[in-house]
């Protein structure tokens, strides 16, 4: 059998179509692998979430006496006492009432937080001084709750449906190793465009949240310290300390005689028991 011989010209025009096509297919391969790579830390910063979660269900409710040290860049301090009452929500988010107790001028303010897995949660305070009871809007959810370095937002119970995740990395975070991940706000109007997340991969137990401002600005870090168990199972920080690295300002929650199934319902947390919560 004859052999054709290609032209020079030929053969080479021959190698470039063959490298061209094996560089698009490696293109190509390369796309998938990255999409697919994309899905799979997405849902593994889910997974860590879920984990996170389910770790802490089942207290049923609680209560807690905590103090509130306000600085300003300068290192002056004011302090503030107030109590807490949770109420676990089952199929739905958590309810919380805070109420300060000290000093006078605030003694009987109370913020009533219904917190849910989707859409806004509802807030409302109640002032005393006026004998109302205001509304916090869903725009206003960024705003400082009481002057601290606390947000509205901060303080409503945070339901993994909330977010979007991603996974970041692993890292040492003092004793232990914690996963990183990306939380994402799925509300539009969060006063964040994304909250940075160190859970220990020991206990699931959140240690430190950074979050980023609306234009993607380092805004705030909270930092969770001097972990107890209580009931056998469920975790809780003694202290949340939280800075603001715009305005060298920060606040710092210590949590004291916590008590949990003390018998507290839906009632507790009405409208209603903002006036009555003295």
């Amino acid at each position: 059998m004859q052999t054709l011989s290609l032209h020079p010209r030929e053969r080479c025009m021959r190698s470039l179509i063959l490298v061209l096509g094996a560089l698009v297919l490696a293109a190509a391969a390369s796309g998938f692998a990255t999409l697919a790579r994309a899905e799979t830390l997405a849902e593994k910063g889910l997974a860590i979430a879920v984990e996170t979660d389910k770790r802490d269900i089942g207290w049923g409710d609680s209560q807690a006496k905590l103090v509130m040290l306000l600085k300003n860049s300068q290192g002056q301090s004011a302090k503030r006492q107030m109590r807490m009452s949770l109420l676990e929500g089952k199929g739905a988010g958590d309810k919380s009432m805070i109420v300060f107790d000290w000093p006078k001028d605030i003694d009987g303010t109370a913020l009533l937080t219904w917190s849910h897995k989707t859409g806004d949660d509802d807030q409302w305070l109640f002032l005393p001084a006026l004998k109302r009871v205001k509304r916090i809007s869903s725009s206003n959810k960024s705003g400082s709750f009481v002057g601290s370095e606390f947000s509205y937002e901060d303080l409503s119970s945070q339901e993994v449906e909330k977010y979007t995740y991603k996974f970041l990395r692993e890292e040492a975070c003092g004793a232990l190793t914690c996963f990183v991940i990306d939380r994402y706000p799925v509300d539009k109007r969060s006063g964040y465009t994304r909250q940075v997340t160190w859970i220990d991969k020991a206990e699931y137990r959140i240690r430190k949240i950074d979050y980023y401002d609306r234009k993607s600005s380092k805004l705030k870090t909270l930092t969770f310290t001097g972990y107890r168990q209580y009931l056998g199972k469920y975790w809780r920080a003694d202290l949340l300390t939280m800075v603001n690295h715009q305005t060298g300002k920060s606040t710092e929650l210590r949590w004291q005689a916590y008590k949990f199934r003390t018998g507290l319902g839906a009632g507790d947390f009405r409208r209603n028991a903002l006036r009555r919560s003295r």
